[in-house]
Order: structure tokens, then sequence, then C-alpha cells
């Protein structure tokens, strides 16, 4: 079954917590697919890849930019693993009816979204029913992530 880690966003924008989940990911040698709401959404995340930290490189595409194969961090709105990702970031509500083929996948939800929380709160439900192992981290007031039982 796939690892499937819940992040609950409260003081961080996805935008600045993403591209640290993502440099993790690559340092383990994995490869990243970021599933987003919209093509608008896709060349927004790509471009805060770009920007998030000036001493810092991430390496990603898109589909504007092709050739998913060199792609470590492949962000799309379509629900396929174009570059050979083991990781599965779900942002914007996005899902997979592929989560199974994942090692881990991670799900990033708005805590100040209501409706963002409450379908988090029903993935979770369908993924703890499937098998899957779950954890759950939320931000604490310094902005840390804290692992909740």
């Amino acid at each position: 079954m796939t690892d499937i880690a819940f992040y609950h966003l409260e003081r961080a924008r996805l935008e600045q917590a993403l591209p640290k989940l993502l440099e993790k990911t690559l340092a383990a040698g994995k490869r990243a697919l970021v599933l987003a709401g919209s093509e608008d959404r896709v060349e927004g995340l790509a471009q805060a890849l770009w920007t998030y930290d000036p001493a810092s490189w991430l390496p990603h595409g898109t589909l504007k930019d092709g050739n998913p194969n060199d792609q470590p961090v492949w962000i799309s709105t379509e629900d396929a693993s174009a570059n050979q990702a083991t990781f599965l970031f779900l942002t914007d509500g996005a899902t997979s009816q592929w989560v199974d083929s994942y090692e881990r996948a991670f799900e990033l939800f708005d805590g100040h979204d209501a409706a963002a929380v409450q379908a988090a709160r029903d993935r979770w439900k369908a993924y703890k029913d499937a098998g899957h192992d779950l954890t759950y981290w939320q931000q604490s007031p310094e902005g840390r992530w804290e692992k909740k039982a």
C-alpha cells in the first residue's frame, strides 16, 4: 500500500511548502509528479519553483517544457506519471486514480478553506478504508511541521 501524508497548510502557502518537500524528494533520489487543479495553477507552481529561493535550483518541467523523462519533477493536470515518478503530490484538491501505483503520496490542502479541509477528511477516510498507511502533518505556530497522532 502507498504511504500517504496529509499536509494541513495553515501558516505557509502551497508555493512555500511544496518546494521544501520537493527538495527532500530529490535528495532521496526520487522523482515526483505534482498534480494541480488547472493549467494556470501548473504555470504558477512552475514559476514558484524557479523563484522560491535565489540560492536554490529545483529542476522541474511542465507540458509546455516537454521532455518529461528529463524532468525529475513534473507538474501537470494529467493523472499520468509521464516522468516515471514514484512520489505523487496532490494539490488544489486534485485526485488520482493511480495512488496505489506510487511509493508515497502527499495531500497538501489549505487549512483556511473549509471545503478543502472537508475534502481532505473525505479522502483520508477513503484512503484508510482502502488500507493505505496514513500520516497527518500540521504546522506549529513557528511554522515547523509536526506529526499528529
